[in-house]
């Protein structure tokens, strides 16, 4: 009879797995070379000239963005952050306009609200494929509502049909958070190109790459113009560019350099075949685990692509008999990467639990800034804090160049633990 790996057996998986970390190929490298050769490793200017734009990598990385997306605007920026502080501050958030978002993603999803001096209102996710739950969106609408920020998390898509209704129902803006899922599609058309604005994230751990970087995309020109102020010292070249409405363009340093657009550039072109990558794998251990009663793998209808930034498994915790932090210490112990939540809901954090970020007078959650009153207590998204606390499990390991030899020993280490949990309790 085998022995648990957390109780002394033998562990399924001694070869770490590839987890994460930029795959680098040969036109990356000869881009960089380019750019050094050059000399020119940034060729943005804060003044009102074709060097407002940036320089050669940018522009072309643009470009292509442009024509992969089928979206009239693309403007590169220096983090997805950035891209976010941007796309709010271009859709008219003010100082005390409430934003709904999610509370179960990167925490800057809603600190970039609060960045435009804006108020967070969290809306709860649905707990199929952790993205908003629309009628808890529209719950959370008030007269003082502005817009919404649509996460689409670990690789998936929301439903944009329902949030674009709402949104339509309530003049308010869509900003597109779509750090996780570059390439990921709902209904047929890429995500980040059904609202005001989509943001992508280029991060170290994202599945392309170019260290740090972004982009956001619009189909709207005064909004791509506003970005593009903002993200590069806007408030001095205003006026040479003829400029009426100078709200919020208080100009920022978000510009993307030269060695960075040049590896982006390079990875870019590797996004499809590395998202198939991605879906061959995820679809295999959907399959392999789909055996599992205690399990709850993705079920991801047919008009989404989902690009699997991580695999995200639900633990029937009531059926299984221990706790998921039981289990995952053993999956953990037979080599297999999983953890348990993600990360924790973000208004649990001290500056909202604490409504404090400017000052210490409570600014931007207290008059004069702010007339309303918004809630952070605890159980605001009961969802969201049972999939955190109880349910929700990731793992990395559906990417390039694992295998579907790989997946084997997945579920191999499933089975295993599954057949021992008397062991377990």
């Amino acid at each position: 009879m085998k022995v648990l790996a957390v109780h002394g057996g033998d562990k399924v998986r001694t070869k770490p797995f590839f987890t994460g970390g930029a795959i680098i190929g040969e036109e990356e490298r000869r881009r960089v070379k380019e750019v050094l050769d050059s000399g020119i490793l940034s060729g943005f200017l804060a003044q009102a000239d074709a060097k407002f734009l940036g320089g050669k990598q940018v522009l072309e990385f643009e470009k292509i963005l442009r024509n992969y997306f089928s979206m009239p605007y693309a403007v590169t920026v220096n983090s997805a952050t950035a891209g976010l502080h941007v796309a709010l501050g271009a859709c008219g958030v003010s100082p005390g306009d409430e934003v709904i978002v999610s509370p179960y993603t990167m925490c800057a999803s809603a600190t970039a609200i609060v960045m435009m001096n804006g108020v967070p209102v969290f809306a709860d996710i649905n707990e199929h494929n952790f993205c908003f739950d629309p009628e808890s969106v529209r719950r959370c609408i008030t007269p003082r509502t502005k817009g919404i920020v649509v996460v689409h998390l670990f690789g998936g898509a929301a439903d944009m049909d329902a949030i674009m209704v709402i949104a339509k129902e309530h003049n308010l803006f869509v900003v597109e958070d779509c750090a996780q899922a570059p390439g990921a599609k709902y209904k047929g058309r890429h995500v980040g190109t059904f609202g005001d604005a989509g943001v992508f994230s280029l991060n170290q751990n994202k599945t392309i790459t170019c260290g740090e970087g972004g982009f956001v995309l619009t189909r709207d020109a005064k909004i791509a113009l506003r970005i593009q102020l903002m993200r590069n010292h806007g408030e001095v070249v205003v006026q040479q560019m003829n400029v009426e409405d100078i709200s919020n363009i208080v100009g920022f340093n978000y510009r993307m350099t030269e060695l960075e657009a040049a590896v982006a550039i390079g990875q870019f072109k590797n996004l499809d075949t590395w998202n198939t990558h991605r879906r061959n794998l995820a679809n295999y251990l959907t399959k392999q685990l789909s055996k599992f009663d205690s399990l709850e793998c993705p079920n991801v209808p047919l008009d989404i692509e989902h690009s699997y930034f991580v695999y995200p498994i639900k633990l029937k915790v009531g059926q299984l008999g221990v706790s998921r932090d039981t289990f995952l210490k053993a999956i953990h112990a037979e080599g297999i990467p999983l953890s348990g939540g993600y990360v924790r809901p973000i208004y649990w954090e001290p500056m909202f639990q604490k409504k404090i970020a400017y000052g210490r007078q409570g600014y931007p959650f207290t008059p004069p800034v702010y007339a309303g009153s918004v809630d952070y207590s605890r159980g605001l998204c009961p969802v969201c804090e049972r999939m955190y606390e109880q349910e929700l499990m990731l793992t990395p390991v559906c990417r390039y160049p694992n295998t579907k030899e790989d997946m084997d020993d997945v579920v191999h280490a499933f089975d295993k633990v599954l057949s021992h949990l008397d062991e377990l309790k």
